[in-house]
């Protein structure tokens, strides 16, 4: 008997697709290897032929800009913040919040860091300087819209850095709510404090190891004092 049934291929990647799954692949590799990795590396790593990555992206230089741009874009961070349980413990809730912060803020250094120190320079496009750490407001304009107009969000659609300060804050802050009535100050003031220490960069002395998320959780919600 003929099989009449008609095969259907799955439906092929849009162009945006398939440069955020480019993208994604090419990160790590990036993080690794800096300026020095090949569009054929990145193509081996994806499954792809090296001609596809030249589809979607006009030479290497591009990919790297992507790259760093999704490094630096806040998004995939404030979702994991979003996602922190509200019925676990206010300490439980603020480390699971900071870890994902501190591994953003990894993934961002690797990638900047990886770039310069593989011969890449300062007077590149803007996406190669690095911005400000989660939380932090710039004073610099961020070469965007102000915020209100277009979500706060740049040429590129990339959040701008004010933009991106003010949904940290706000997401922080939202970990806060189910304990508002017994806080001393609101939900948004303790996030802004809480994400300015988490982003200090204090000494201690030669041999002591840094302080822990855990111990600046528990510093920031009881104190110093007993």
């Amino acid at each position: 008997m003929t099989d009449t049934r008609i095969r259907r291929r799955a439906p092929g990647m849009s162009p945006e697709q398939r440069r955020d799954m480019i993208v994604k692949v090419a990160l790590p590799l990036v993080a690794e290897r800096g300026a020095a990795v090949t569009t054929a590396e990145v193509a081996k790593a994806a499954a792809i032929g090296e001609a596809t990555i030249f589809r979607v992206f006009a030479d290497k230089e591009e990919l790297l800009n992507a790259c760093v741009l999704q490094a630096l874009n806040p998004e995939h961070v404030l979702e994991e913040i979003a996602a922190v349980p509200l019925d676990q413990p206010l300490a439980a809730r603020l480390t699971e919040a900071a870890e994902a912060l501190r591994a953003h803020l990894d993934r961002m250094g690797s990638v900047i860091g990886a770039l310069h120190a593989s011969g890449l320079r300062r007077g590149r496009p803007d996406p190669y300087q690095r911005g400000p750490e989660p939380g932090r407001r710039s004073e610099e304009a961020s070469g965007g819209p102000a915020e209100g107009e277009d979500g706060g969000r740049d040429r590129a659609g990339a959040l701008s850095r004010d933009a991106s300060a003010a949904r940290t804050v706000e997401a922080v802050a939202d970990l806060f709510e189910p304990e508002r009535e017994s806080l001393r100050l609101p939900p948004e003031r303790l996030a802004a404090i809480f994400l300015g220490m988490l982003f200090s960069r204090p000494r201690f002395p030669a041999g002591t190891a840094p302080a822990g998320l855990d111990e600046l959780v528990d510093v920031f919600l009881n104190g110093a004092v007993r």
